[in-house]
């Protein structure tokens, strides 16, 4: 049953992101910014309406009122990553547009990399490490300044359940030369969608948003091992059993 639904969601998500992707791009042509974006957000609520309806699987947030207020706000979320579903969720969640900084890779993904070409994210080429950092500063400091909040996966690639990969410091670097705070953000997705895995499971996922902690004056490494710290105490809280 369980490879069956996931058969039924993989078909809706690519049923759906053709068209989408299209008139994405096309609509891009004449729409730019937030209303884009807000576009683009609903392709990936159906997806999730669809893990909802067709694998089980609910989702669970703690800790909203922790998010930033005011519309222009800046903020600078540092995510777990465990699997794709993170990917698709937090954009569903959050109150303000979010810019992933990803490898300019993905861009040439057919359909989806093709509509995530025309919003405003950070695509960097991982070859040049200098260059990559001063161009997310760059983007990152005009972004913030227009209230879109920046979201990173510190790890740099998708972990196991139960495992802890090692947290880089881009995140908290981008956050001391932009005076943004950073939000540490627990996601048990493994339980029901594993990473690599085409087979998902119904059940809950728990998303825990932390406290703002300030970045003026902090010390990356420093800030970024403040953030594993609560991130990682907060996995073994949400699923203890993979721990």
């Amino acid at each position: 049953m369980a490879l069956l639904r996931s058969l039924v969601h993989a078909l809706w998500m690519l049923v759906t992101v053709i068209p989408w992707a299209l008139i994405m791009v096309v609509a891009s042509i004449r729409i730019r910014g937030n209303p884009l974006y807000w576009m683009a957000v609903r392709w990936l609520g159906w997806v999730m309406a669809g893990a909802r309806v067709l694998l089980g699987i609910r989702v669970r947030v703690t800790g909203m009122e922790n998010l930033p207020m005011g519309e222009t706000s800046p903020a600078i979320l540092l995510v777990k990553h465990q699997s794709t579903l993170e990917t698709f969720l937090m954009p569903t969640l959050m109150p303000h547009p979010l810019a992933y900084v990803f490898k300019k890779e993905l861009l040439y993904v057919p359909f989806f990399g093709w509509a995530m070409g025309r919003l405003d994210m950070i695509h960097i080429d991982r070859s040049q490490r200098s260059l990559a950092f001063a161009k997310v500063v760059t983007q990152g400091q005009a972004l913030l300044a227009r209230g879109v909040w920046i979201i990173i996966f510190p790890e740099g690639t998708r972990v196991a359940r139960g495992q802890q990969g090692v947290y880089k410091t881009g995140g908290t670097r981008l956050a001391v030369a932009t005076g943004a705070p950073v939000i540490p953000v627990a996601v048990s997705s493994a339980k029901v969608w594993p990473r690599r895995a085409f087979i998902k499971r119904p059940g809950v996922v728990d998303v825990s948003i932390g406290q703002p902690i300030p970045s003026a004056g902090r010390d990356p490494a420093e800030l970024m091992h403040e953030v594993e710290t609560w991130i990682e105490a907060e996995m073994r809280r949400l699923d203890p059993e993979a721990y």
